[in-house]
C-alpha cells in the first residue's frame, strides 16, 4: 500500500519488525509503524529525526494457546475486558484489512472464531504536531450481545516510569471515599518500585518480579517518562460508569522485560453488529533528563501542550 494519506502526512511506506512486514507513517513531527498482515498493532513510535522506537519491542515472547501461538511482539494492541484467557489471546499473525483515512489508515482484523468479535484500530497523525489519535473498536459481529470493555495497551521499555494521576487531598472532612488503588494477587506493598504520592502514583520500570497496580481516574490521561521523554495517552473518563477489574480505567504493569501502560474504557453490553469504543489522544513531549520534582511533572503532564488535539479527534 503506498499512497498520501492526507495533508501533511507524507506516503505510507513498506518496512520490517524482526522478520514482520510493517507500514510506516511519518508526519512533520511523529512516524509510526504498524503490521502490515496482522494485529491490528502498533509496533514502533518515534519523532520525527531521532530513529528510536519509544515501543518496547517483544518479538521473541508469546505463549500457546487452544488456537495457536500468540506472539506479543511488542508495541500497542487492544484486547478484551473483564480478561477471559480462551478468549482475548487470539493469534493475529494474518488476515488484516488495511484502509487509508485522512491522516491515517484503519486497521481491521479478521473476525475472531469464538467469539466473532472484530478488533480495529483507527490511527490519525497530526500534521504539525507530535502526536496523533487512535481509535480503538471492538465490534461485535456474533449473533448473541456480549458485554466487553475496550483495554488497550502499551508495552514499553524498562528504565522509566509510569504516572497514574489521581486527585489530590482535598482540604474539609468529606465521608465518602473518592480515589482507589487495586492490587494484583502477585503484587507486593513492599515492592520499592511502587511510589504513592498525593496526586499521582508512580510504578517504575526496573526488572523485577510481576506487579501490577489500578485505579480509576477522572483526570483523562495517563503518561511514561523515561530519559526525559514523555509519552502521553488522554482519554474522556466515563465518570459514574461501571468498569472492570474492581473499577478501573488505568492499569499498570512491571515485569522483567518491559512495562505495560493500559487503558479500560465503560463495560458495555454490545449488541450484534455494534461497538464498544475507546478513543485516545497521544502526545510526546520532552520534559527534561532527570527531572524529579513529581508535583511539578505531573502539572506539565496534566495541561496538553496546544490545541491540536481536537483538529485528529
Amino acid at each position: 500500500m503506498n499512497g498520501r494519506l492526507g495533508p501533511g502526512v507524507p506516503a505510507a511506506t513498506r518496512g520490517d519488525y524482526h522478520g514482520r512486514g510493517t507500514l510506516r507513517l511519518a508526519g512533520p513531527a511523529i512516524w509510526l509503524e504498524v503490521l502490515a498482515t496482522g494485529g491490528p498493532r502498533i509496533l514502533r513510535l518515534g519523532r520525527t529525526g531521532s530513529s528510536a522506537n519509544l515501543l518496547a519491542e517483544t518479538p521473541d515472547l508469546g505463549w500457546e494457546t487452544s488456537q495457536g501461538r500468540y506472539e506479543l511482539l511488542g508495541g500497542h494492541r487492544l484486547w478484551i475486558a473483564p480478561e477471559d484467557p480462551a478468549t482475548v489471546a487470539i493469534p493475529d499473525g494474518e488476515g488484516l484489512v488495511v484502509e487509508p483515512v485522512a491522516g491515517g489508515l484503519r486497521l481491521t482484523g479478521r473476525p475472531e472464531p469464538s467469539t466473532g468479535i472484530v478488533r480495529s484500530l483507527e490511527i490519525r497523525l497530526d500534521p504539525v504536531t507530535p502526536s496523533l489519535a487512535v481509535r480503538h473498536e471492538l465490534r461485535n459481529g456474533g449473533r448473541a450481545a456480549i458485554e466487553v470493555s475496550p483495554w488497550s495497551i502499551t508495552q514499553l521499555p524498562l528504565g522509566g516510569r509510569v504516572l497514574m494521576p489521581q486527585r489530590r487531598a482535598a482540604v474539609g472532612h468529606r465521608v465518602r471515599p473518592v480515589r482507589n488503588l487495586v492490587v494484583w494477587p502477585y503484587t507486593s506493598w513492599e515492592d520499592d518500585r511502587i511510589s504513592v504520592r498525593d496526586g499521582v502514583v508512580v510504578v517504575r520500570g526496573t526488572p523485577g518480579d510481576d506487579l501490577k497496580l489500578g485505579c480509576f481516574t477522572d483526570l483523562g490521561w495517563v503518561a511514561y517518562e523515561r530519559d526525559g521523554i514523555a509519552l502521553i495517552r488522554r482519554f474522556v473518563p466515563a465518570i459514574g460508569e461501571h468498569h472492570p477489574d474492581l473499577e478501573c480505567n488505568i492499569e499498570a504493569y512491571s515485569g522483567r522485560r518491559y512495562l505495560e501502560l493500559e487503558i479500560l474504557g465503560p463495560l458495555r453490553t454490545v449488541a450484534p453488529e455494534e461497538s464498544a469504543v475507546l478513543q485516545e489522544w497521544w502526545e510526546i513531549r520532552s520534559v527534561g533528563i532527570g527531572r524529579d520534582e513529581l508535583g511539578s511533572l505531573v502539572a506539565e503532564l496534566a495541561a496538553p501542550a496546544d490545541d491540536s488535539m481536537p483538529r485528529i479527534a
